[in-house]
């Protein structure tokens, strides 16, 4: 079972910045995502990457403000978060699956815990 440990979560201003991270062992060989829900919505993708990075998916919603990244040498996933907004506020959480077919919850049998972004002034 692939353990997923997320972290770069906290409480930012509106118009900040957060970095969101997600390692695993063995990430290189996972296509990861980005999903977040907030109080009282479905949980939502907000990036996916594929293994060699080729391929990224965002949510129309964070297009241009949020980045996915990968560094397969550290086992690490990243998730820039720029210019926040206080509708960005959910938990977020980091999936993995050895096959990349969609931004989609369906396509990820791996899952983290999650890490909280709170935007709010």
């Amino acid at each position: 079972q692939l353990r997923l440990v997320e972290s770069g979560g906290g409480l930012v201003q509106p118009g900040g910045s957060l970095r969101l991270s997600c390692t695993a062992s063995g990430f290189s060989m996972y296509a990861v995502g980005w999903f977040r829900q907030a109080p009282g919505k479905e949980r939502e993708g907000v990036a996916c990457i594929s293994i060699s990075a080729a391929t990224t998916d965002y949510a129309d919603s964070v297009k241009g403000r949020f980045t996915i990244s990968r560094d397969n040498a550290k086992n690490t996933v990243f998730l820039q978060l720029d210019n926040l907004k206080p509708e960005d506020t959910a938990l977020y959480v980091c999936a993995a699956d050895l096959w990349y077919d969609g931004c989609l919850e369906s396509a990820f049998s791996s899952w983290g815990q999650g890490v909280q972004v709170t935007v709010s002034s």
